[in-house]
């Protein structure tokens, strides 16, 4: 916003006035500030849409009722509240008991404003940022939160944490207390303009609960949180309730106004999917987000839903949809080549799936940003062209013409032309028939495993197994239960899985814990392609530290490019609305956040 007015001013005092004036208002971290000044928000590329005075989100109900209980479900088993390891897999929920330095906003790309650090100050230079912690800030035995705990949690989580941890703060170069309520976090440089709002997301631990504790051991010890929510009961690998913290020290504060309404939250677990929806048919759990397509066409029906006890519905959201496909192991020696991952992608029919499995309800993914302005789409920009120019001898000539474009068919199943260009591509990489089925040059046969959790995946696999059979390739596919299949994808051992690759408006330094070669050997990071390409993490590198917007969607689409033409992934689908269904006792706000579900917003009749 600009100002009417012109005014001179000459006194020192008269300029402090100023500048403590100006703090009061939001202004965006990338802004070019004389010094550092505190704020109560950080927002990377733009404008706070709230203001200093703001008294709750537009998207909840700041007189919602307390009280009752909200039941979901979970499917597979848990077996620790520790959310920040790999060993073990962790219950449903959990990470609630915890609070973060900020808190994100769900109607803004990316914003935060003030939780356990009621303000924040980010260098002029954007080198280092200070937080300072609410006084009235307390773990739920009544400890306060000190600077102290935000040092302990961070170092923590980089010691003995999840590898990610290491990449994702992998700019950060020096953590300490300055004083009882103020932390300084350090950086590289200037040059990320996400750092501040990555540190930011830091939930904060009692340094004292776990000082004589192992952290890295995955047990069902009951942990001390600070959040809204507590662990109140549980049952091993069944069942898990919260409730709500009736003293929570940050209840009121306006990023929590209207939220967090519901007494207790319960989560019970299911085996299998199909018997946790018809236990949600049956009244057993409250609320339920569906996933599968032919089970929000066909099985959501019955006189629970004519009569409206049960209501069926879909929301529009505007969030980035990412990339979910069928993840090449590149680490396989069949998968090493480009041109076998792309032949694989002929043989998988959308149209015929879309039609006769989802009742036409997806959208195929063609970008790992679908849904979003960051997706590439056409010709490279000039911009573009500019930035994959220095890498033009280590890319594919369709990187520089067009964004790539999957094959399609005319839905009937009939695949014959997209199998005859997979074949093609079979043969002159190497690969021959010989007795029906294909091999190479030594005579080995193209055969592997797709590694399944969910079954019902296993009804869309099987036709895209007979696709392969028609080439000569035989495939496998095993479904296995949530534990064995979190521990053998952590570990790489596997040939192709299904994966979802979450994104955001404001993409940055998770970027490396995707792509980067640096962690495709290391155990636990989400690379499962198993990409080692100097492009991609040159690019990455150039997400991460983009000085402006127009930038930062520049390299996206940049990275977007090369990852398509890579073939790294088979893409899936994606659609723009949440399908959910609730039996009719829950009210909730008329607006509902461009950017999330907001069921934390809702509240008990």
């Amino acid at each position: 916003m600009k100002s009417n007015f012109i005014f001179s001013c000459r006194d020192k005092s008269c300029l402090l006035f100023l500048l403590i004036l100006f703090s009061l208002f939001s202004v965006p971290i990338t802004a070019r500030a004389v010094e550092s000044v505190p704020r109560y928000g950080l927002s990377l590329h733009g404008d706070l849409k709230y203001p200093l005075s703001f008294s709750h989100f537009d998207y909840v109900n700041p007189e919602a009722p307390k009280g009752g209980t909200l039941r979901q479900a979970a499917i597979g088993t848990f077996d620790t509240f520790n959310d920040f390891i790999l060993k073990g897999v962790s219950a449903a929920g959990v990470g609630m008991i915890y609070d973060t330095l900020m808190a994100k906003s769900e109607d803004e790309p990316f914003s935060e404003y003030g939780l356990i650090a009621e303000k924040v100050a980010v260098a002029a230079d954007r080198a280092s940022v200070v937080f300072y912690i609410n006084p009235k800030a307390r773990f739920h035995d009544g400890h306060k939160v000190t600077a102290a705990d935000v040092v302990f949690t961070f170092n923590l989580l980089l010691q003995k944490g999840q590898p990610m941890y290491k990449r994702y703060y992998a700019d950060v170069t020096g953590v300490e207390a300055l004083d009882e309520s103020r932390v300084k976090f350090t950086f590289k440089d200037g040059s990320n303009a996400e750092l501040p709002l990555i540190v930011g997301q830091l939930v904060v631990l009692p340094r004292h609960y776990w000082l004589d504790k192992e952290f890295d051991h995955a047990d069902l010890a009951v942990p001390l949180g600070n959040g809204s929510y507590r662990i109140k009961s549980f049952v091993a690998g069944k069942s898990i309730t919260y409730e709500r913290v009736a003293d929570y020290w940050a209840a009121d504060l306006p990023v929590n106004k209207g939220r967090n309404n519901f007494d207790n939250l319960v989560f019970d677990y299911y085996r299998d999917a199909t018997v946790a929806l018809e236990a949600f048919k049956s009244g057993e759990y409250d609320f339920r987000l569906e996933n599968v397509s032919k089970n929000w066409a066909t099985l959501y029906k019955g006189p629970q839903f004519t009569d409206n006890r049960i209501i069926k519905k879909e929301i529009l959201h505007e969030i980035p949809q990412g990339m979910q496909g069928f993840v090449f192991n590149t680490r396989r020696s069949y998968f090493s080549d480009r041109k076998v991952r792309e032949a694989l992608i002929y043989a998988f029919d959308f149209e015929w799936s879309n039609k006769n499995l989802f009742y036409g309800q997806y959208k195929r993914s063609n970008s790992y940003f679908s849904n979003s302005e960051l997706a590439a789409a056409g010709p490279p920009s000039p911009a573009e062209i500019k930035l994959l120019e220095p890498f033009k001898d280590q890319l594919p000539a369709g990187v520089f013409k067009d964004s790539y474009h999957l094959p399609t068919t005319d839905g009937r199943g009939n695949n014959r032309q997209n199998l005859r260009r997979a074949a093609a591509l079979l043969k002159s990489a190497g690969w021959m028939i010989k007795n029906k089925k294909l091999v190479d040059e030594a005579g080995n046969p193209f055969h592997f495993e797709i590694l399944l959790t969910a079954p019902a995946f296993e009804r869309i696999v099987l036709p895209y197994k007979k696709n392969l059979a028609r080439l000569g390739i035989d495939i496998d596919v095993r479904v296995v239960d949530t534990a064995q299949y979190l521990n053998r994808v952590r570990k790489f051992d596997f040939d192709m899985v299904v994966w979802s690759f979450g994104q955001s408006l404001s993409p940055g330094n998770e970027q490396r814990y995707y792509w980067h070669s640096e962690v495709a050997d290391i155990p636990g990071s989400r690379n499962f392609a198993g990409i080692k390409s100097p492009v991609v993490d040159a690019l990455v590198e150039k997400i991460i530290h983009a000085r402006d917007r127009k930038t930062l969607i520049t390299c996206t689409r940049a990275l977007d490019r090369v990852l398509q033409w890579g073939f790294y992934v088979m893409p899936h689908w994606h659609i723009s609305t949440f399908r959910i269904a609730y039996w009719n006792k829950f009210a909730q706000p008329e607006l509902h956040p461009e950017f999330g579900l907001g069921l934390m917003t809702w509240w008990a009749e």
